[in-house]
C-alpha cells in the first residue's frame, strides 16, 4: 500500500472521533494543532470528527487577567528561565509556520469566556474555525480573547451570530457547563495540555511530532481492516 502523501494508505477508509484538550493560552496547544494536521495531511484516508475540549492552565486566574509581565514572573520567577521556554516555543512554532509574537501579549486573560465561545462554536459547525482564530489574535497579533467584545468579533469572523453571541457572554451562558468540563478533564487525569484523545480509547499527550499521530493513524486502520475481516468471517460462518 503506498505511503506518499496525498495517496491512499489503507484499504478502507477510517473514520475517527478525535477530543482535543485544550486550552486558548497554550502555546503548546497551537503547535500540537498544527503537528496533527500535518499528520491528516499525509493520511488522506482517515476522517476526523474533532471536539476541542476544556481545559484552564489557569483556573484561579482573576476575571479581569492579568499583567503579562507580572503572569510571566510568577510561573517562571527570573527572567533567564522564561526567556529559554519561550525561545523554545517560539522555535518550534516557526517550524510550523507560527510567528508567535509573545513581546505583543500586554495581559495573560482568563480564558473561561474563551472555552464557551468554543463549546458554541461546535453548535455552530465552526469550531475549528475558532478555536484557530483565537490562537492567532492571542499569539501572534496579542489580542485580548478575555475580553468579551474580542470574542464577540471572533465569533462573528468564523460567521457565528455576533448578537446572539454578545448576549450569551453577558448573560452567563454555559460557564458552570465550560467549568465542568475542565474538571471532567483533571478527574481523567489530565494535568497538561494539548492532549488529543482518539475514539475514547488512545491518548497522545503534547505537541508531539507528525510520525507519533501517523502511527496510530496506521493502528486504528488495522484494527479497521481487523474487524472488517472478522465481520466477513462471521457472515459467512
Amino acid at each position: 500500500m503506498a505511503e506518499e502523501s496525498g495517496t491512499s494508505c489503507y484499504d478502507r477508509f477510517v473514520y475517527v472521533n478525535v477530543d482535543i484538550v485544550s486550552d486558548t493560552i497554550c502555546p503548546w496547544c497551537f503547535v500540537g494543532k498544527r503537528r496533527f494536521e500535518r499528520a491528516l495531511a499525509e493520511r488522506p484516508d482517515i476522517g476526523v470528527d474533532v471536539h476541542w475540549r476544556t481545559f484552564q492552565l489557569n483556573p484561579d486566574m482573576p476575571a479581569e487577567g492579568m499583567d503579562r509581565t507580572e503572569y510571566v514572573t510568577s510561573k517562571f520567577g527570573d527572567g533567564e528561565r522564561a526567556r529559554a521556554v519561550y525561545e523554545n516555543v517560539r522555535g518550534a512554532g516557526g517550524l510550523e509556520g507560527i510567528p508567535f509574537d509573545f513581546a505583543a501579549i500586554p495581559r495573560t486573560p482568563n480564558t473561561i469566556d474563551s472555552h464557551r465561545l468554543i463549546r458554541w462554536a461546535g453548535a455552530a459547525g465552526v469550531q475549528d474555525a475558532v478555536v484557530e482564530r483565537l490562537f492567532e489574535r492571542y499569539f501572534t497579533q496579542g489580542g485580548d480573547i478575555g475580553d468579551r467584545e474580542e470574542l464577540v468579533e471572533v465569533a462573528r469572523y468564523a460567521g457565528m451570530d455576533a448578537d446572539r453571541v454578545a448576549d450569551l457572554l453577558e448573560r452567563g451562558e454555559d460557564v458552570d457547563l465550560v467549568r465542568k468540563e475542565d474538571e471532567a478533564a483533571r478527574t481523567m487525569g489530565v494535568n497538561a495540555v494539548p492532549c488529543f484523545v482518539f475514539a475514547k480509547k488512545y491518548v497522545v499527550f503534547g505537541a508531539q511530532e507528525p510520525d507519533a499521530f501517523m502511527e496510530l493513524f496506521d493502528h486504528m486502520a488495522r484494527e479497521a481492516e481487523a474487524g472488517a475481516e472478522s465481520e466477513t468471517v462471521d457472515r459467512e460462518a
